[in-house]
């Protein structure tokens, strides 16, 4: 039997449930402080992708959308694209937005991840990278360069 990883991350951000909620579903927003862009017509069962916003539209991540509560819950399925085929190995998101007198409480919980694997490093570095650039973008208009260097 498989061990499988959890990572969360819980940041607070001053911003509506729906200004939150809107900057993680809708392109325009994703690509500024994610450098790609979150694609789906956001009914449960649905693909969804995560792309570069370059020409050939590189495909980045890939699953479905299990759960959608506007403004407060997402939970998406989560896979590197060569894994997308296989579900053993598509791991969880859940996203929770719960509003707290003038801000918002975010909190995503990444889990189904194989102990040790590729996309649990990547995500240990990644969600945090990611978050901090969302909560910038939406307290001063401008997100962090997070994806400048990999450091």
């Amino acid at each position: 039997m498989m061990t499988k990883s959890k990572f969360v991350y819980v940041t607070y951000i001053s911003a509506t449930p729906e200004q939150v909620w809107k900057a993680l579903l809708e392109p325009e927003f994703t690509r500024q402080y994610w450098d790609c862009e979150n694609l789906s017509d956001w009914q449960p069962g649905s693909p969804w992708e995560h792309r570069r916003p370059d020409r050939a539209g590189t495909l980045r991540l890939a699953g479905r959308v299990v759960e959608i509560a506007p403004p407060h819950r997402l939970v998406l399925t989560w896979a590197l694209p060569a894994d997308a085929a296989d579900l053993a190995k598509h791991s969880r998101v859940t996203f929770e937005i719960a509003p707290i007198d003038e801000m918002v409480r975010l909190t995503v919980t990444h889990d189904e991840l194989e102990a040790g694997s590729e996309m649990l490093q990547g995500i240990t570095h990644g969600w945090p990278r990611v978050l901090s650039s969302l909560k910038t973008l939406l307290e001063t208009g401008r997100p962090l360069r997070t994806w400048a260097t990999n450091s």
